[in-house]
């Protein structure tokens, strides 16, 4: 009975260390692409009391800095169709012409895969580059221009966001990227 117990007490302890959002995560393949990645800021996106992705926003250490990534672990899974067509929708709600969206919306669809539970989608911005995207480290694909980084990152750090909440946890004390030219 008390090795029961003691089984199931740590396998408990275990599963919490192991689901919890506060443990650290293996950043490495932002901090190649984006040198000396800080975490600026992270928060959760929850759609009628579901929880459906952590998400964090990194920047390299000072407020000025063009390059910057958001990390997004996914609490559900989603087919990559299905995440294409929320950002078509989410890019439309902050202004930008549905043409454009769907052509964008197009392209991601060729290339965002399905994720499970755990897994995490994450794009990179590099000026002159464009939008770099990796699924669980992996490099999938690359949209260039700033427009469509502009954008996409807008579905989080355009004023006119969805998710306001989730938008200011993620820029917490620090500045939109020079990307959005908005005053800090």
């Amino acid at each position: 009975m008390i090795k029961t117990r003691q089984y199931l007490s740590i396998l408990c302890v275990a599963i919490f260390l192991l689901s919890s959002p506060g443990i650290a995560r293996d950043t490495s393949y932002i901090d190649e692409i984006v040198s000396s990645a800080k975490l600026q800021g992270s928060g959760r996106l929850t759609w009628w009391g579901l929880n459906i992705y952590d998400a964090s926003f990194y920047r390299i250490g000072s407020s000025s800095s063009s390059d910057f990534a958001l990390d997004m672990r996914y609490q559900r899974s989603f087919r990559g169709i299905t995440i294409a067509n929320r950002t078509v929708e989410e890019m439309k709600r902050t202004g930008v012409p549905e043409n454009q969206a769907i052509v964008w919306g197009e392209q991601l669809a060729a290339f965002l895969p399905n994720v499970e539970s755990g897994q995490t989608l994450t794009a990179v911005y590099i000026p002159n580059a464009g939008t770099i995207f990796y699924h669980d480290g992996k490099r999938i694909a690359q949209i260039p221009g700033a427009d469509f980084s502009r954008a996409f990152f807008g579905i989080w750090l355009d004023p006119k966001t969805s998710a306001p909440k989730l938008r200011e946890q993620l820029l917490g004390q620090g500045c939109l990227p020079p990307l959005f030219s908005e005053p800090c």
